[in-house]
């Protein structure tokens, strides 16, 4: 057994560059969080400009067995940032405790405000109830990017332009996956400015991207070099060509397809920013990720048991989307 320990004090598992690793595991579980319960907020986003009664209750079957599944990823990636980072994870939630608050009280009113709309047929309590719905599934993919955004920069304010403009395109991100998502499950359900607003939706996330890269320009480091920087390029440029695929997608009726190039975006906005981060972890104090990693033995371990865990989540989540998989039928849209 104290060999055992000793190896894993040692050094890496399996020779991987664990803190490097772990800083990509953060980032692609915020990214899977971000699409996941990203169409959730979409379609919240969506409900507000549906009319018909039939329409909005098809929005919130479409998404009644997923939405409080897929917040699993949020406390994932705050687990995995705490384990891994914790000065980074005092510092961020310290600085910007406000953003946090508005986010898990937009989350709370999103999560309650659809149980407590079906509870009664009164067109005033529907009413308040809707427009609780849309708040909440609004603000909390914009205080996200506000978060995201702040925390790039490395700004102690919750207040700042680079985080508007970040929760812009995330909020924008939301809807476009909001419509594919809604589009696949619900087709004949919703109306087709469900389509146009996807299509829409694209156009302005990809415009609030060039915002926040050229707002950020004055407040990195290296300036316009780091947006300038091969991958970068690489990954707007593939951004645009997925914005552009998702719209002739979303408009041929391949919703599968547009909801794919979805994933595509979001992913790839979390990849931008976790590029311009490194290896920085905390620009705010300008920590790096070596600096900030735990020590060597409760890394390993706990590299050894995400490797375990995270498996068995994704399964979960498999037969979850497996078991609601396909459009939904009369009954539940009605």
């Amino acid at each position: 057994m104290t060999s055992a320990v000793d190896a894993l004090a040692a050094g890496p598992v399996l020779g991987l560059p664990l803190p490097e690793l772990w800083f990509a595991l953060v980032f692609a579980i915020l990214g899977t969080f971000l699409f996941l319960d990203g169409f959730d907020f979409g379609a919240g986003a969506i409900f507000a400009t549906l009319r018909e009664d039939e329409a909005r209750e098809a929005v919130l079957s479409a998404i009644g067995p997923f939405w409080d599944g897929n917040e699993v990823w949020l406390v994932v990636f705050g687990g995995a940032l705490f384990a891994a980072f914790p000065s980074v994870y005092a510092g961020l939630f310290s600085r910007h405790y406000l953003l946090m608050f508005g986010i898990l009280g937009a989350l709370i009113l999103r999560g309650l405000a659809p149980e407590m709309y079906e509870q009664r047929h009164d067109a005033r309590w529907q009413r308040w109830w809707g427009r609780s719905f849309v708040a909440g599934s609004v603000l909390a993919p914009f205080l996200l990017g506000a978060f995201a955004g702040n925390w790039l920069a490395g700004s102690p304010r919750s207040l700042t332009l680079v985080g508007v403009v970040t929760g812009i395109a995330v909020t924008a991100l939301t809807v476009v996956s909001g419509a594919a998502f809604l589009r696949l499950k619900a087709r004949d359900a919703l109306p087709e400015t469900v389509t146009e607003i996807g299509v829409g939706a694209v156009a302005a996330y990809l415009f609030a991207v060039v915002a926040t890269l050229g707002a950020l320009a004055t407040r990195l480091p290296a300036g316009v070099d780091a947006l300038l920087s091969p991958p970068v390029l690489a990954l707007v440029a593939a951004s645009v060509g997925l914005g552009v695929g998702y719209g002739v997608a979303l408009r041929r009726g391949a919703d599968l397809a547009a909801l794919a190039a979805a994933a595509g975006l979001t992913y790839g906005l979390t990849a931008v920013v976790a590029v311009l981060m490194y290896p920085r972890i905390d620009p705010a104090t300008e920590a790096t990720v070596g600096e900030a990693v735990v020590s060597t033995l409760p890394l390993n371990l706990m590299s050894i048991g995400a490797a375990l865990l995270l498996p068995l989540v994704a399964v979960y989540f498999a037969v979850l989307y497996s078991a609601f998989s396909g459009p939904i039928t009369a009954e539940e849209a009605y």
